[in-house]
């Protein structure tokens, strides 16, 4: 398995809320953590670190959420030997005692939570945040920096929480412990040397080209035909572009950035607007008979299939789909629209109209140096099922719509 794929298996353990094992480098601590994601904190994976992991539970954050909190430094002058950023210890003040892992995972929770506050932790407490570096395992090659670096990898609140493991003898385990744990508890295992590794890929492949053509072939489709491009982003994320005519030609061709809904595409869920929006994409670029679609794989807003659904499951409860992304630990819209831009440049799409119905996406285009002339609406057939999701699209995302 090659670093990318560890890295993002990891990931998508992450985010479905499962613990992963981190390895430090054999020449550091030369020890293991127990890793999950704030956002996704749960009393069980608490109750089973403090049984199995046995080490301290402590919660790395970006120093963002440290300033947001007032998350200050334990100490004045920091001794200890690796400079672990220790903050004051906490608990969320609708904690009993705060110890049990109920608590301990309210409290975690609650670090990630957008719309927490500082006066919502009292202090001291039984949750010790640590402080990662900005530049993560680059600048700091600790546990604290690799959860954090996860996180941003994860485009989720940079909350973590991690626990040293110890064997049953009280000794820390070495690699070759965790590899044995690793399959005993059927979890992912990767090292700090391959998160490092992996961010330094990136780095090296963002500064060269984001996106990267890949093939190109003809696509005969319902709407007209097509040719459809492949490209890869430097993570691996395979993004297309539907190409009709040749838009470099035209002084401001159609464009539809869209991005990926497998309910709304595949299922014609009622959901949402997704597939129709799409398919009356197809339609009026090839009635243009030149255009291009960007189809992003940023599935849910940016949160993946999985979360999606998990969502979904928190508007049946009542949430409304902004509600429900923060519920999960996300930013309510984490998409990136970077690598549209990019594809655009790479077609020589400078100036273009925009099908959307949201101001954002042309604010994200227009920071990305593509100048959108026109915006042309692209509003769809409004169910019953999809009246409450396109309300909040209109009254919380600022969509431009009319209902």
């Amino acid at each position: 398995m090659t670093i990318t794929e560890k890295i993002k298996q990891a990931i998508t353990a992450l985010k479905a809320g499962q613990l992963i094992i981190v390895a430090d480098d054999a020449n550091r601590e030369a020890e293991g953590d127990l890793v999950g994601f704030g956002s996704f904190a749960s009393p069980e994976n608490v109750n089973f670190m403090t049984q199995h992991a046995r080490g301290l539970l402590c919660a790395p954050i970006g120093r963002e959420i440290a300033k947001k909190l007032d998350l200050l430094p334990m100490v004045t002058h920091n001794t200890e030997r690796y400079g672990t950023a220790f903050t004051v210890s906490v608990d969320h003040k609708t904690t009993s005692t705060g110890i049990s892992a109920f608590d301990r995972a309210k409290t975690i929770q609650a670090l990630a939570a957008a719309d927490s506050q500082a006066t919502d932790f009292e202090r001291p407490g039984h949750i010790f945040p640590l402080i990662a570096e900005d530049d993560g395992v680059l600048k700091r090659r600790g546990h604290t920096e690799a959860a954090i670096d996860l996180t941003r990898i994860a485009k989720v609140t940079p909350v973590a929480y991690i626990c040293e493991i110890m064997k049953a003898d009280g000794h820390m385990a070495r690699y070759q412990n965790l590899q044995q744990l690793a399959k005993d508890w059927d979890l992912p295992l990767i090292t700090i040397e391959e998160i490092t590794a992996y961010r330094q890929l990136l780095q090296t492949n963002t500064q060269a080209s984001p996106v990267t053509e890949q093939v190109e072939v003809k696509l005969p489709t319902a709407q007209g035909d097509f040719k459809l491009r492949l490209y890869t982003e430097a993570d691996g994320t395979e993004d297309l572009v539907l190409i009709k005519g040749e838009p470099w030609q035209v002084k401001a061709p159609f464009v539809r950035v869209h991005s990926e809904c497998l309910t709304g595409e595949v299922f014609e869920s009622h959901r949402c607007d997704c597939g129709e929006q799409l398919d009356k994409a197809m339609a009026m670029i090839e009635e243009q008979g030149a255009g291009a679609i960007i189809y992003l794989r940023q599935e849910g807003r940016g949160i993946g299939l999985l979360n999606k659904l998990k969502a979904y499951a928190l508007q049946e409860q009542g949430l409304d789909t902004y509600e429900a992304n923060e519920r999960l630990g996300f930013a309510p819209d984490a998409r990136d629209y970077s690598v549209a831009a990019e594809i655009l440049d790479q077609l020589g799409l400078s100036k273009i109209q925009l099908l959307t119905n949201n101001p954002d996406k042309i604010k994200a285009l227009e920071a990305h140096g593509i100048e959108v002339v026109k915006r042309i609406p692209l509003e769809t057939t409004v169910y019953a099922e999809n009246y409450g999701y396109l309300t909040t699209k209109k009254n919380k995302f600022h969509h431009q719509l009319v209902l």
